[in-house]
Order: structure tokens, then sequence, then C-alpha cells
């Protein structure tokens, strides 16, 4: 499959990188507020950049094996691995930790928010680099007024 990909919009791009900002930041301000040992929120730390750079590398490789570039099967079902124990490491920590079950399912969103979009900036930069990295805006149905114009076009 060697289809050029279409170029992202700029408001998907922007969306992408909001939804890696708050499922990041929100996992880490929860970390920093938990009243748990330092040992426990390097463990929570460490999944989740863990989880980020698995998600990454995962829609990397499977992006390259669509294109037709050769990806070695060890790299390929690492990279799932990778992605499934983050997901479990994750999962574990929660199921023992001694949390409120409210704050449990908020690490687990942050979580899976983060990983969606760090899925979904890594896309859209990819598909930047490839299109000439400038996001495209499609058949936009309102335009401002220009200066030569003086009235908006439909």
């Amino acid at each position: 499959m060697n289809a050029t990909p279409q170029k992202p919009s700029s408001a998907f791009v922007l969306a992408s990188w909001a939804a890696l900002f708050a499922g990041v930041i929100a996992y880490l301000v929860g970390l920093w507020n938990a009243g748990m040992p330092l040992s426990e929120k390097g463990y929570y730390f460490t999944v989740l950049m863990y989880g980020l750079f698995a998600a990454v590398s995962l829609q990397k490789s499977v992006r390259d094996h669509l294109e037709g570039i050769p990806v070695t099967p060890i790299y390929f079902g690492l990279s799932w691995a990778s992605v499934a124990l983050t997901i479990t490491l994750l999962a574990v920590g929660l199921w023992n930790a001694s949390l409120l079950l409210s704050e449990k399912g908020f690490y687990a969103m942050a979580f899976l928010l983060a990983m969606f979009a760090a899925v979904t900036v890594q896309k859209n930069t990819r598909d930047l680099a490839i299109g000439g990295g400038v996001a495209s805006e499609s058949s936009p149905r309102f335009r401002w007024p220009t200066a030569s114009s003086g009235t908006a076009t439909d």
C-alpha cells in the first residue's frame, strides 16, 4: 500500500497535541498530588513513559508494514508486547494500589488518553513530513474577508 496519506488539518493536529498534553499533564498532576511513596510514584511515571514510547513504536511499525517498508517480525512482536505489557503493568499496579476507585479510574483514563494521543501525534507528524510539513485545510465553508474581496465567500 503506497498511497500518499492525506495531510491532517490544522485543527486535528492541534486537537491531537492538546489531547497528548491533557493526558500527560493530568496523569503527572495526579502523581504529584498523590499520597503514595516516591518509589510508587516512580513506578507509575515509568509505566507512562514506557507506554508512550511503546505506543509510538507500535504505530510506526504498523505504518511501515502497511507502506511496504520492511519491519522485522521480532520488532513488530516486541512493539505489540510492549504495549500489552504497559497496560498490564498499569492494571496490576492500580489493582494493588490503596487508592480510591475514582483515583484508579482517573489514572487509567489519563494513561489511555495519553497513549492514544501519542499515536495520533506521531501519525500526524509523519503525514506532515511526507506531505511537505503544512497541514491542509479541506475546503473551508467560511473565509474571513480579505482586503481585496470585502466580503466573505462560501
